[in-house]
């Protein structure tokens, strides 16, 4: 959908803002730091809708620094990262993008880029034939080795790398992704995309991720995910089934139709002092796009309340 559609309708729908793909003629990392006008262009497109924008999201790119790369890749990249398709090339090009990024956000003034890291250890996740321990090491010193330089560039920047924690990626739960707060030395440029979606169906403690990470939270995604109370044909590794499929033991789902509890997540971000956005990421295989953004905004305005200024018994201490 083309930007001015999309920003025409997230303003009927009731949004403030959107947060921007680098894909889908939304956002160009290149023209952003080409052309002195593009990001004064995107702003203005925006302003006229009385739309904000806080995030600049890099998923696509950002997977391919550390994947396995193969023939998926070129459909999600951009010619220029894509090249000749060599592996090393790829990632190597991807690197230089997501560095690109950092800037052309700074551009658009804005602070945080979401996105995905890629794994080069993903593929080993079942540990058979079993996994010996440096392997994994080798994993996420690759990951170092790729990123240190990266967020070494958002940092120069003045932005915030916010990794969305997600299978794939080299953090999936709360102990991968303390591994790999280890690994890069708790650069102070990475931080995390929440997304309780892809925590509930795994049986990650979604409330814990938020307590245990709270300096690092600098992006909020409203995301929900339905998952089976009783044992399914297909688990949580999904069968190889589609998403929509009946036999699925979990599918992403409209926010308020799955089983995240969103006024606990609201009630923990308040907690830690996240002043950031609430921005909706919509999935849900057996709705219209266009009901569920409708929907889901007006959910997540209605489910959202400002902290506490004070101990609501305060009143009753003495003044002395």
């Amino acid at each position: 959908m083309p930007l001015d559609v999309l920003a025409e309708k997230a303003a009927e729908w009731g949004y403030d803002g959107l947060e921007l793909a680098c894909w889908g003629g939304h956002f160009d990392v290149e023209r952003a730091i080409t052309d002195d006008s593009y990001c004064r262009d995107r702003r203005d497109l925006l302003a006229a809708h009385d739309l904000d924008v806080w995030a600049v999201g890099n998923h696509l790119v950002g997977q391919a620094v550390c994947d396995r790369i193969d023939q998926r890749h070129q459909d999600i990249l951009p010619d220029r990262v894509w090249g000749d398709g060599d592996p090393e090339g790829v990632r190597r090009r991807a690197a230089e993008e997501m560095a690109r990024t950092a800037r052309a956000a700074a551009a658009l003034d804005v602070s945080i880029v979401t996105g995905f890291t890629g794994s080069s250890v993903w593929h080993l996740l079942y540990a058979f034939p079993p996994t010996p321990q440096s392997m994994i090491d080798e994993g996420y010193e690759d990951f170092s080795d790729r990123w240190s330089p990266i967020l070494a560039s958002f940092e120069e920047a003045g932005v915030r790398f916010g990794l969305e924690v997600h299978p794939t990626e080299i953090a999936f739960d709360i102990a991968s992704a303390e591994r790999a707060l280890d690994a890069i030395g708790h650069h102070s440029a990475f931080g995390f995309n929440y997304d309780p979606s892809h925590f509930g169906y795994q049986g990650v403690d979604y409330i814990d991720f938020l307590h245990r990470f709270n300096d690092r939270i600098v992006h909020a995604h409203m995301k929900d995910v339905w998952w089976s109370a009783t044992p399914s044909a297909a688990g949580v590794f999904g069968g190889h089934l589609p998403f929509g499929d009946a036999d699925r033991h979990w599918d992403f789902r409209s926010i308020g139709r799955g089983r995240i509890d969103f006024e606990a997540i609201i009630r923990a971000l308040n907690e830690i002092g996240y002043a950031g956005p609430l921005s909706v990421e919509w999935e849900d295989p057996g709705m219209d796009r266009e009901a569920g953004a409708s929907e889901s905004c007006t959910y997540v305005k209605n489910i959202d309340f400002p902290p506490a200024g004070g101990a609501f018994d305060a009143a009753f201490a003495d003044d002395d």
